[in-house]
């Protein structure tokens, strides 16, 4: 089974920005901008180190990147943690690899003393299999903020407890 092929590295390389690059835009949910700012989090983490507050789990096989996930901690808090970016090539997409890569960025994140996740995504429409997803690894829908991103848009935030 593929999943059972996957290994995983939380180092950042120089190659990786392109890796997320062609993640994201494989998705066709994120505008350029979007995937600029995905791209940008990876640079700025190769430039800060770990000062950046962004941390990475890449899911290979092979050394080829499937899928990968940004997280950090919130800033001026104790326990809590955003997951910034999980994507998954779209090729992989429906084979398990998200909810392993979330478990072991859940994981990861409990070793470094989170203690909550949040998570934020859009409202519009074609964001529901990204919602259901995060139903499915067992967070709760927290907050939804009316037409945040634009009228029609609203931002759903997500949190589990560790």
């Amino acid at each position: 089974m593929i999943k059972d092929m996957i290994t995983y590295r939380t180092d950042v390389r120089q190659t990786d920005p392109d890796f997320v690059r062609e993640i994201v835009s494989s998705s066709g949910f994120f505008n350029k901008k979007e995937i600029g700012i995905a791209v940008e989090l990876v640079d700025e983490r190769l430039v800060k180190g770990i000062e950046s507050g962004y941390y990475f789990i890449f899911a290979e096989i092979e050394n080829q990147t499937l899928a990968y996930s940004c997280f950090g901690p919130i800033p001026a808090t104790q326990y809590s943690y955003d997951l910034y970016w999980i994507a998954v090539d779209k090729r992989m997409r429906n084979q398990g690899i998200g909810k392993r890569l979330m478990k072991k960025t859940e994981e990861i994140i409990k070793k470094m003393g989170g203690r909550r996740i949040y998570i934020e995504t859009s409202g519009r429409d074609l964001y529901i299999p990204t919602r259901k997803f995060y139903l499915s690894c067992l967070y709760r829908e927290d907050v939804v903020m009316e037409d945040f991103y634009a009228p029609g848009d609203a931002k759903y935030i997500y949190v589990k407890v560790l």
